[in-house]
């Protein structure tokens, strides 16, 4: 057993040829030792697509969902069709592997490969995550800030691959250093029409009126699968769901805020743009304890 756990892919994709179904899916490798060629397309262009999957006492949650997703994005990106249950295999090995802890995260990576070898490259890593009581306790701070785009770029300007789950974190990362320089925690963007869309690495969910609704995801934002999960609680708990264009009047009306992701959970939204928010912690701990507790 060890701290981290890396697993390289043999076959990341369906055609990558020969099939042997009893091959071996992955390789162990070191997790500190150079493993990535210099040319790879995810390191000079980040060109490729990945999932952050929680995992709990050594069990991933939501596999499907995000294995799912990952084939979805690597669509969007025109690259090989991942091969699932290669995929599958190398997650379930390296959670198995890892240390003993309660929260872990394992992250899929699958890049287009070496420029011009047409391989995909593809790799499965595993850490226990940090610690999120905080968060979760105590709620974060939020700025918005303007994502450059309309509400409909997804359908207007399919080229920009929103709605993907990308490697080009850059923008997302430069988002969270501006909130940071303002004091705060996270940032959710909006569009330039006036639509709320996402956080940096995690989505909205609002308590409204007895109701809960997040941001409809046709409108160039990232679905969830912490976000699907926390939707599935809240129908077994008999609260009604809802998709809606969400405005930045209806963020300021809404009961309850949090941004919900896979390694943070749901963390509840205490300000935004230095306002202080009312934080429901009763439903907070409510909501952990379902994301943290799922047998899928």
């Amino acid at each position: 057993m060890t701290d981290t756990v890396l697993a390289v892919l043999n076959q990341p994709s369906r055609d990558a040829a020969p099939h042997d179904p009893a091959a071996d899916a992955y390789t162990w490798a070191k997790p500190l030792e150079e493993h990535l060629q210099v040319q790879d397309l995810g390191a000079v262009r980040g060109d490729g697509v990945f999932e952050t999957i929680t995992v709990v006492d050594g069990r991933p949650q939501a596999l499907e969902p995000h294995l799912a997703r990952f084939v979805r994005s690597a669509a969007m990106l025109d690259l090989p069709t991942p091969d699932l249950d290669a995929w599958r295999r190398a997650i379930e090995a390296v959670c198995a592997r890892l240390d003993p802890v309660h929260e872990a995260f394992a992250k899929t990576v699958m890049t287009r490969g070496v420029e011009g070898s047409g391989r995909p490259t593809g790799w499965v890593y595993a850490a226990p995550s940090g610690d999120q009581s905080a968060a979760r306790t105590e709620g974060i701070a939020v700025v918005t800030l303007d994502r450059g785009y309309r509400h409909d770029v997804e359908r207007t300007s399919p080229w920009l691959l929103q709605g993907a789950k990308t490697l080009s974190y850059a923008v997302n990362m430069a988002a969270l250093r501006e909130a940071e320089r303002r004091g705060a925690d996270d940032a959710l963007f909006v569009s330039t029409d006036g639509y709320v869309l996402e956080g940096t690495r995690a989505n909205l969910v609002m308590a409204v009126g007895g109701r809960f609704v997040t941001p409809r995801t046709d409108i160039g934002i990232l679905a969830g699968t912490t976000q699907a999960d926390v939707f599935r609680f809240a129908e077994r708990e008999g609260i009604a769901t809802s998709y809606e264009l969400v405005t930045l009047a209806d963020l300021e009306a809404a009961d309850a805020l949090w941004l919900l992701s896979s390694v943070r959970q749901a963390a509840p939204i205490r300000s935004v743009n230095g306002v202080a928010r009312a934080v429901d912690l009763d439903m907070t701990e409510r909501i952990n304890d379902f994301l943290l507790s799922r047998e899928q």
